[in-house]
């Protein structure tokens, strides 16, 4: 068994580090734009969230990770997405409520879609190249300092959780 797990992770693994980088420039949600390649070098953490999810409480824990290790490179982004009809009708009222509720400071971009034909061209090569797709709201990718996508979780895996804090602790200095 121990052997098929280990197995399991190193074709994950293995997979991410020879996947060519996956690029995408955001929309901020505070004016301007967010580029995946601006973060070139460093572990980036992308996560689909919504203000209306059962989920929505892993704003605190994103943003813990984020003060925890974004000193040592780590940048966290939040991408706001109404493709599952649970976020806020405009990136203002998302903004606001991240920041009252949660003192939000790691970046966001603008509302996004994440799946199907409409989804954010950086979605769009995730699954290219991996064959994931957020299934819901708070589905992590997180992308390799190189640029290639490490490995991916789903809303379950919380930001804080033994096996994505590794994960990131490994890509760090």
């Amino acid at each position: 068994m121990f052997r098929i797990l280990l197995l399991a992770v190193l074709l994950i693994v293995g997979r991410g580090a020879q996947s060519a980088p996956v690029a995408g420039e955001f929309a901020s949600i505070d004016g301007g734009t967010l580029a995946i390649e601006d973060w070139r070098g460093r572990p980036v953490l992308v996560v689909n969230t919504a203000s209306q999810c059962g989920f929505t409480g892993q704003y605190a824990a994103l943003q813990r990770l984020f003060d925890t290790y974004s000193g040592r490179g780590l940048v966290v982004l939040a991408v706001p997405s109404d493709d599952f009809n649970q976020e806020l009708d405009s990136a203002e009222a998302v903004k606001e409520f991240c920041e009252l509720n949660y003192d939000l400071t790691l970046p966001m971009t603008d509302i996004t879609h994440v799946r199907g034909a409409r989804a954010h061209p950086f979605y769009k090569a995730v699954k290219a190249e991996t064959g994931f797709e957020p299934g819901w709201n708070f589905n992590k990718v997180l992308i390799a300092p190189d640029g290639s996508v490490a490995a991916t979780y789903g809303s379950t895996v919380r930001p804080e959780s033994r096996k994505l804090v590794e994960q990131i602790e490994a890509f760090l200095p």
